[in-house]
């Protein structure tokens, strides 16, 4: 029967010199290695930076030519531009205020609208989306909405005499006039149903008149009452109309005629 020792450890006869070298060139490749990591995260970081740099110059071409297309009335082209530029730099407040600007220049005001909240929501203190959102709102006959615009690109930029003369006074006279409008509409409401409670007459039923015309109906349908017919059909088939009067009744022996309705 065999027997079985302690296997001899991997190793046991190399040399001390030997496994020091190996040691350190393990070493010196886990140096590498980390080097190598490293090296690719700044790549990765540095392309990513070269990426975002590529689209912000590639959108503010996009931007720079709708510009100039909107200048020249071409509006929809310009709205193409603006769009690509947006896929590029969704974040760009000044985009958005754009677009509103062109689409009022269209009467789309719904796209207007919502258009320019982008661009407050993107740049909540620039005061030209503010103001674009105002004019907007207005052209959708929301004066309250537009004037709190207006006052909050005021708030941001005070000495803006363009939104203090033009778009804040224009906002509150349009106000004042709709004020005055629905209180003539109240007031001609008003008159109207006065004048339908007046046009109703107010007949007097005890008057003499009405008293004598009711009383001539009375007699006249008393007299109709008086005279009664009947129609007679006597036992040989002859039919004859009978009139008979309250006070002297001409009724024929019931023995010899039947009684007709």
């Amino acid at each position: 029967m065999a027997s079985f020792g302690w296997k001899r450890k991997i190793g046991e006869k190399v040399s001390k010199a030997t496994s020091q070298q190996f040691e350190a060139e393990a070493a010196d490749d886990k140096n590498l290695g980390d080097d190598d990591d490293a090296n690719w995260v700044l790549a990765a970081k540095r392309r990513k930076e070269i990426l975002l740099e590529d689209c912000v110059r590639k959108s503010k071409e996009l931007k720079d030519e709708g510009a100039n297309l909107a200048e020249n009335m071409r509006y929809r082209e310009a709205l193409i531009k603006w769009d690509e530029a947006l896929q590029l730099t969704p974040e760009d407040a000044t985009l958005y205020e754009m677009k509103s600007q062109v689409l009022m220049s269209l009467h789309e005001m719904f796209p207007a609208v919502h258009a320019a909240e982008m661009a407050v929501q993107r740049n909540p203190r620039s005061w030209d989306a503010w103001q674009t959102l105002g004019r907007a709102q207005l052209g959708l006959g929301e004066i309250a909405l537009a004037i709190r615009s207006f006052q909050v690109s005021l708030h941001i930029f005070p000495m803006n005499p363009e939104v203090w003369k033009e778009d804040l006074s224009w906002a509150r006279k349009l106000q004042a006039q709709q004020k005055a409008t629905k209180t003539d509409s109240v007031q001609a409401l008003a008159k109207g149903e006065e004048f339908v409670q007046e046009s109703i007459p107010d007949y007097d039923f005890e008057s003499d008149e009405i008293v004598a015309v009711c009383a001539a109906i009375a007699e006249k349908e008393k007299a109709l009452s008086a005279a009664k017919t009947m129609v007679i059909v006597s036992a040989s088939g002859t039919v004859e109309t009978v009139t008979e009067q309250d006070n002297c009744p001409a009724t024929p022996d019931e023995t010899l005629f039947i009684r007709a309705r």
